[in-house]
């Protein structure tokens, strides 16, 4: 009872955002419902005088529903079939996924981003997007300004790459006969979910494919989506190696600060995996797909309640470039490798 008297304010804000956001997400797939909700949240967080009553419901909802989203989003990851059929990009996935942390990592040191931010826009550019800093913001402790940020900038990103991937494929002389040079490119160079499709669905259309284009670029964004597991694990040890070594010299257990959400992420990878090698139709796991999708953008609608706009656009520009560095080092590297493999 005190759990609801304390946060149900803050929830129902919440949920008042995410509802129309997740509808418009779906009519605006380029733009999508998380970004829609951050919006919306920054903008309605400046016309709340006092967030006090609303503040425990929205701490709640911007941690806690975010990890609940991230272990559901496991539920639609099928292991077997990823692997296997992502085999033929899995030298593009890690050439843009190492360039892109390579990328943030200097850009980092030598523009002296914030560790976090630079952490969030390098493993949300080369893997997955909102949901890769979803998984990766509880893991580092990023307060909601810099998720907001780092989501901010992705999306940034992502809507140039579903405007103009296409017009580019065409004049980078990729096939039209079949989608796979364009899946491919799709998968490995844009981020996020909704703007991969958006730009494979668009390349189907311009030359009649059917889906072909859409399967390949949505197989190879799914084989991408595994590397938050050991990305995740790995800032954890790392966070963990920090605070033993730290100058306060306190006992750290990496039991405590080991994000458990992400176990039970891979567990239900697994549940999957096996329950459809049984004969379970992938489609019994849709559901659940949909809630952790609209469990994304509740707690982006309680990030951007927490975001102060105004010192978002302020802090922006760095991070802005940093964006683009990553960008581009994906792209070139996509193009690069699948022209040493033989793909385009």
């Amino acid at each position: 009872m005190n759990f609801i008297k304390n946060n149900w304010k803050g929830i129902l804000v919440c949920l008042c955002i995410a509802v129309p956001s997740w509808f418009l997400g779906n009519a605006f797939p380029i733009i999508g419902g998380a970004v829609i909700a951050i919006i919306a949240g920054m903008i309605i967080t400046m016309f709340i005088k006092d967030k006090s009553s609303l503040e425990a419901g929205i701490k709640f909802t911007s941690k806690k529903i975010l990890q609940w989203a991230v272990v559901l989003l496991g539920f639609g990851l099928n292991l077997s079939v990823i692997l296997q059929t992502g085999k033929q990009s899995l030298p593009i996935i890690l050439s843009t996924i190492a360039v892109s942390l390579i990328i943030a990592f200097v850009l980092c040191k030598i523009m002296h981003i914030p560790n976090k931010i630079s952490t969030l826009v390098g493993v949300g550019s080369s893997i997955c997007g909102g949901s890769a800093v979803a998984a990766t913001a509880p893991v580092i402790e990023a307060d909601d300004e810099e998720v907001a940020q780092a989501i901010s900038v992705i999306f940034f990103f992502n809507v140039l790459a579903a405007i103009f991937f296409p017009t580019f494929g065409k004049l980078l002389g990729f096939s039209t006969v079949t989608g796979e040079a364009f899946g491919m490119f799709a998968g490995t160079a844009i981020n996020d979910t909704s703007s991969v499709t958006a730009a494979a669905s668009t390349w189907d259309t311009m030359w009649g494919l059917g889906s072909s284009t859409l399967d390949t670029a949505v197989t190879v964004k799914l084989t991408r989506t595994l590397a938050i597991i050991p990305i995740t694990l790995a800032l954890a040890f790392m966070r963990a190696l920090r605070e033993k070594k730290g100058e306060n010299h306190k006992k750290v257990s990496l039991k405590q600060i080991f994000p458990m959400f992400i176990l039970y992420f891979v567990a239900a990878s697994v549940i999957t995996t096996i329950a459809v090698s049984l004969g379970v139709s992938s489609s019994v796991f849709s559901p659940i797909k949909t809630l952790s999708k609209f469990f994304i953008v509740l707690a982006m609608s309680a990030i951007g309640l927490n975001t102060d706009i105004v010192k978002l656009i302020k802090t922006g520009g760095k991070p802005i470039f940093m964006g683009f560095c990553c960008w581009v080092g994906i792209t070139a590297v996509s193009l690069t490798m699948q022209h040493l493999l033989g793909i385009w």
